[in-house]
Protein backbone atom coordinates (compact mmCIF):
# COMPACT_ATOMS: atom_id res chain seq x y z
CA UNK A 1 0.00 0.00 0.00
CA UNK A 2 2.82 2.38 0.80
CA UNK A 3 4.44 1.52 -2.53
CA UNK A 4 1.21 2.30 -4.37
CA UNK A 5 1.08 5.70 -2.72
CA UNK A 6 4.68 6.43 -3.68
CA UNK A 7 3.99 5.49 -7.27
CA UNK A 8 0.89 7.69 -7.32
CA UNK A 9 2.91 10.52 -5.83
CA UNK A 10 5.79 10.11 -8.26
CA UNK A 11 3.52 9.88 -11.28
CA UNK A 12 0.86 12.27 -9.98
CA UNK A 13 0.38 15.98 -10.22
CA UNK A 14 3.29 16.74 -7.90
CA UNK A 15 5.87 15.64 -10.45
CA UNK A 16 4.20 17.62 -13.20
CA UNK A 17 4.30 20.87 -11.19
CA UNK A 18 8.05 20.85 -10.66
CA UNK A 19 8.97 21.65 -14.25
CA UNK A 20 6.33 24.39 -14.41
CA UNK A 21 7.50 26.21 -11.26
CA UNK A 22 10.93 27.28 -12.59
CA UNK A 23 9.46 28.37 -15.91
CA UNK A 24 6.86 30.50 -14.12
CA UNK A 25 9.56 32.12 -11.97
CA UNK A 26 11.80 32.82 -14.94
CA UNK A 27 9.75 35.77 -16.27
CA UNK A 28 9.56 37.24 -12.76
CA UNK A 29 13.34 37.09 -12.43
CA UNK A 30 13.77 38.64 -15.87
CA UNK A 31 11.36 41.41 -14.99
CA UNK A 32 13.15 42.12 -11.71
CA UNK A 33 16.59 42.08 -13.34
CA UNK A 34 15.51 44.45 -16.12
CA UNK A 35 12.95 46.67 -14.44
CA UNK A 36 14.48 47.17 -10.98
CA UNK A 37 17.68 48.91 -12.20
CA UNK A 38 15.60 50.97 -14.60
CA UNK A 39 13.34 52.10 -11.74
CA UNK A 40 16.38 52.93 -9.62
CA UNK A 41 17.86 55.07 -12.40
CA UNK A 42 14.58 56.87 -13.01
CA UNK A 43 14.17 57.47 -9.26
CA UNK A 44 17.70 58.82 -8.92
CA UNK A 45 17.20 61.08 -11.93
CA UNK A 46 13.92 62.39 -10.55
CA UNK A 47 15.55 63.02 -7.17
CA UNK A 48 18.38 64.97 -8.79
CA UNK A 49 15.93 66.94 -10.92
CA UNK A 50 13.64 67.91 -8.04
CA UNK A 51 16.51 68.90 -5.75
CA UNK A 52 17.89 71.16 -8.47
CA UNK A 53 21.23 69.41 -8.87
CA UNK A 54 20.68 68.76 -12.57
CA UNK A 55 19.74 72.39 -13.23
CA UNK A 56 22.81 73.63 -11.36
CA UNK A 57 25.11 71.27 -13.29
CA UNK A 58 23.51 72.12 -16.63
CA UNK A 59 23.67 75.83 -15.82
CA UNK A 60 27.43 75.57 -15.24
CA UNK A 61 27.95 73.43 -18.35
CA UNK A 62 25.98 75.80 -20.57
CA UNK A 63 28.16 78.58 -19.25
CA UNK A 64 25.79 81.26 -18.25
CA UNK A 65 22.26 82.32 -18.28
CA UNK A 66 20.19 82.56 -15.20
CA UNK A 67 21.13 81.03 -11.85
CA UNK A 68 18.89 78.45 -10.30
CA UNK A 69 16.63 80.11 -7.68
CA UNK A 70 17.90 77.81 -4.92
CA UNK A 71 21.50 78.75 -5.69
CA UNK A 72 20.64 82.46 -5.80
CA UNK A 73 18.75 82.18 -2.49
CA UNK A 74 21.70 80.41 -0.85
CA UNK A 75 24.04 83.18 -2.01
CA UNK A 76 21.65 85.81 -0.68
CA UNK A 77 21.58 84.13 2.75
CA UNK A 78 25.37 83.98 2.99
CA UNK A 79 26.91 86.81 5.00
CA UNK A 80 28.29 89.52 2.77
CA UNK A 81 31.87 90.07 3.81
CA UNK A 82 32.93 93.23 2.01
CA UNK A 83 35.93 93.80 4.20
CA UNK A 84 37.41 92.24 7.28
CA UNK A 85 35.05 91.16 10.04
CA UNK A 86 34.29 93.68 12.78
CA UNK A 87 34.44 92.44 16.37
CA UNK A 88 33.11 94.19 19.42
CA UNK A 89 33.85 93.09 22.98
CA UNK A 90 31.16 92.71 25.62
CA UNK A 91 32.25 93.50 29.19
CA UNK A 92 33.32 90.49 31.24
CA UNK A 93 30.48 88.91 33.20
CA UNK A 94 30.56 86.87 36.40
CA UNK A 95 27.32 85.11 37.39
CA UNK A 96 26.40 82.42 39.84
CA UNK A 97 24.76 79.37 38.30
CA UNK A 98 21.75 77.40 39.51
CA UNK A 99 22.88 74.69 41.93
CA UNK A 100 21.41 72.11 44.24
CA UNK A 101 22.38 72.47 47.88
CA UNK A 102 24.76 74.94 49.50
CA UNK A 103 27.68 74.69 47.07
CA UNK A 104 27.88 77.71 44.74
CA UNK A 105 29.05 77.53 41.11
CA UNK A 106 30.14 80.55 39.12
CA UNK A 107 30.53 81.31 35.44
CA UNK A 108 33.03 83.89 34.25
CA UNK A 109 32.59 84.70 30.58
CA UNK A 110 34.02 87.15 28.04
CA UNK A 111 32.49 87.26 24.58
CA UNK A 112 32.89 89.25 21.40
CA UNK A 113 30.23 90.03 18.83
CA UNK A 114 30.88 89.75 15.10
CA UNK A 115 29.18 92.64 13.31
CA UNK A 116 28.49 93.04 9.61
CA UNK A 117 29.98 96.53 9.27
CA UNK A 118 31.72 99.22 11.31
CA UNK A 119 28.64 101.43 10.89
CA UNK A 120 26.76 99.08 13.26
CA UNK A 121 29.07 99.74 16.22
CA UNK A 122 27.32 102.92 17.48
CA UNK A 123 23.93 101.15 17.58
CA UNK A 124 25.39 98.20 19.50
CA UNK A 125 27.18 100.58 21.90
CA UNK A 126 23.92 102.42 22.45
CA UNK A 127 22.06 99.26 23.60
CA UNK A 128 24.99 97.60 25.41
CA UNK A 129 23.26 97.80 28.84
CA UNK A 130 20.27 95.94 27.36
CA UNK A 131 22.56 93.26 25.88
CA UNK A 132 24.40 92.76 29.19
CA UNK A 133 21.11 92.57 31.07
CA UNK A 134 19.71 89.99 28.65
CA UNK A 135 22.88 87.89 28.93
CA UNK A 136 22.92 88.10 32.75
CA UNK A 137 19.29 87.01 33.08
CA UNK A 138 19.85 84.03 30.81
CA UNK A 139 23.19 82.97 32.30
CA UNK A 140 21.86 82.98 35.88
CA UNK A 141 19.27 80.36 34.92
CA UNK A 142 21.88 77.90 33.65
CA UNK A 143 23.15 74.87 35.54
CA UNK A 144 26.67 73.46 35.32
CA UNK A 145 25.28 70.48 33.36
CA UNK A 146 23.92 72.86 30.71
CA UNK A 147 27.44 74.07 29.90
CA UNK A 148 29.11 70.69 29.47
CA UNK A 149 30.23 69.37 26.13
CA UNK A 150 30.12 70.77 22.63
CA UNK A 151 26.33 70.62 22.52
CA UNK A 152 26.11 72.80 25.64
CA UNK A 153 28.50 75.34 24.17
CA UNK A 154 26.60 75.40 20.88
CA UNK A 155 23.28 75.91 22.65
CA UNK A 156 24.78 78.72 24.74
CA UNK A 157 26.16 80.42 21.61
CA UNK A 158 22.79 80.17 19.82
CA UNK A 159 20.86 81.53 22.81
CA UNK A 160 23.23 84.47 23.25
CA UNK A 161 23.08 85.22 19.53
CA UNK A 162 19.28 85.19 19.58
CA UNK A 163 19.19 87.54 22.56
CA UNK A 164 21.73 90.00 21.15
CA UNK A 165 19.96 90.14 17.78
CA UNK A 166 16.68 90.88 19.57
CA UNK A 167 18.33 93.74 21.48
CA UNK A 168 19.96 95.39 18.44
CA UNK A 169 17.03 94.72 16.11
CA UNK A 170 17.78 96.65 12.92
CA UNK A 171 21.46 95.68 13.17
CA UNK A 172 22.40 92.05 12.56
CA UNK A 173 25.06 90.33 14.65
CA UNK A 174 26.62 87.43 12.71
CA UNK A 175 28.12 85.48 15.60
CA UNK A 176 28.92 85.39 19.30
CA UNK A 177 32.51 84.35 19.94
CA UNK A 178 33.75 83.06 23.30
CA UNK A 179 36.99 84.69 24.38
CA UNK A 180 37.07 83.23 27.87
CA UNK A 181 34.76 80.91 29.75
CA UNK A 182 35.43 79.59 33.22
CA UNK A 183 33.05 77.48 35.31
CA UNK A 184 34.06 77.17 38.94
Amino acid sequence: MAEDLEEDFDEGEGSEELPEAPSSKLPIKKILVLVLPLLLLVGAGAGLYFTGVIDAVLGKVKGGGEEHPAVAEHKADAPKQVGPAIFMDIPEMLVNLQTQGRKQSFLKIRVALELESPADMPRVDQVMPRIVDSFQVYLRELRVEDLQGAAGMHLLREELLTRVNAAVKPVKVNDVLFKEMLVQ
